[in-house]
């Protein structure tokens, strides 16, 4: 058995220490969308794999039997690939898809589909957009422009922005709720945009929101594919185990 661990969440860093401890054959796979990202437990490779093809000529290369993808649950387009190659390759396959947001008492959320829907919240122009997004997405927003928009990531920028009236804010997380509510106040924050990734790690930026009184646009999920899925880590460590 061999492991093909798809790490690309907070959770994939755990399950990549946890697969380390209990002895298993296992390789971690990065995209490599964070500059200078902290090195995994396992033997890690960093990068695309070429399209459907080139992954499955890596698969076949590397004698993988396994695959546990543990990606971003926006990363949809790479666990539909993956779905596609296992099946092809006859390889056995587990998401891991931790469970999506919901509303609290306090929370005001707006549902929205994509990201050119967040124009429609705003009541006020100018306002003050903070994009909690990341910035592969952040052309999509360009109908924002005439209002001041705010993207944080984690890297510095290594282009403009590409709409007028942005500008970047570097941070890397764990942000703390009490340090999102300082943050959000010292920017004068009118609408905070987020895609809805679930997770408690990230959840501070809405308990922030919540105390504010501000008001949230929630990017729903995309379609995931039609896989066997896990929702906790002890499911995901469960399903090694028995393999």
């Amino acid at each position: 058995m061999k492991v093909l661990l798809l790490a690309g969440s907070g959770e994939g860093r755990v399950l990549a220490d946890a697969l380390y401890k209990m002895g298993v054959n296992a390789v971690a796979s990065l995209a490599g969308a964070t500059r200078q990202a902290k090195p995994l437990a396992l033997p890690t490779r960093v990068g695309g794999f070429g399209g459907e093809d080139g992954f499955c000529e890596y698969l076949e290369r590397e004698e993988i039997t396994h695959i546990l993808d543990a990606t971003h649950p926006f990363a949809s387009r790479i666990s539909h690939r993956t779905a596609l190659a296992s099946a092809r390759k006859g390889l056995k396959y587990m998401q891991y898809l931790r469970p999506a947001w919901t509303a609290q008492a306090g929370d005001q959320w707006y549902h929205i589909r994509d990201e050119i829907d967040v124009l429609g919240l705003l009541k006020k122009t100018p306002s003050t957009v903070f994009l909690a997004t990341g910035r592969q997405t952040l052309e999509r927003f360009a109908n924002l422009e005439g209002h001041r928009v705010i993207c944080r990531q984690i890297d510095p920028p290594t282009s403009p922005f590409p709409f007028e009236g942005g500008e970047y804010c570097i941070g890397r997380p764990p942000f703390s709720v009490g340090r999102e509510v300082e943050l959000f106040e010292a920017l004068g924050v009118d609408l905070l945009v987020v895609k809805n990734a679930g997770g408690t790690a990230s959840r501070s930026k809405l308990d922030a929101a919540a105390l504010l009184g501000l008001p949230v646009a929630m990017i729903e999920r995309p379609p995931q594919p039609d896989t066997p899925k896990v929702d906790t880590i002890e499911a995901a460590l469960d399903w090694v185990r028995a393999c």
